[in-house]
């Protein structure tokens, strides 16, 4: 998500002037369950077309009206700029994560990717 990012109200109104790879990406972004994540790199998977900087570029542009924080980096590491926001979602939602060690920069948690990640299927309870 970034600065550039439509507001949740406004989204409808660009409907139409969004790229249909942005529409596609969205749309999944939409139906990843509470609680779970998908990666960039699964979400071009999923869509069969794209990349992982293509998804992200397209979440940075547009993302802010879709759950934006179930959509992340394959590392774990929360969105620089937008940790404690995210943070927040996770905690709220059950996300599981991976408590940071005192080394860590910010001490901030990780995603816990294996108990996360959400391949897309019928399972979409919340790994915690």
């Amino acid at each position: 998500m970034s600065e550039q990012s439509l507001p949740e109200d406004t989204r409808e109104g660009y409907a139409d002037e969004l790229p249909a790879y942005a529409e596609r990406v969205l749309e999944v972004a939409e139906g990843i369950p509470p609680g779970r994540v998908m990666t960039y790199g699964d979400v071009a998977e999923w869509l069969e077309e794209g990349g992982p900087r293509q998804v992200g570029r397209v979440m940075a542009l547009y993302g802010g009206s879709v759950p934006w924080w179930r959509v992340v980096r394959a590392d774990g590491v929360l969105l620089p700029g937008h940790e404690l926001t995210a943070l927040d979602h996770y905690r709220a939602e059950g996300t599981a994560l991976k408590e940071a060690s005192r080394a860590a920069e910010g001490h901030l948690p990780r995603l816990d990717m294996k108990r996360a990640r959400w391949d897309g299927g019928a399972d979409s309870g919340a790994h915690t």
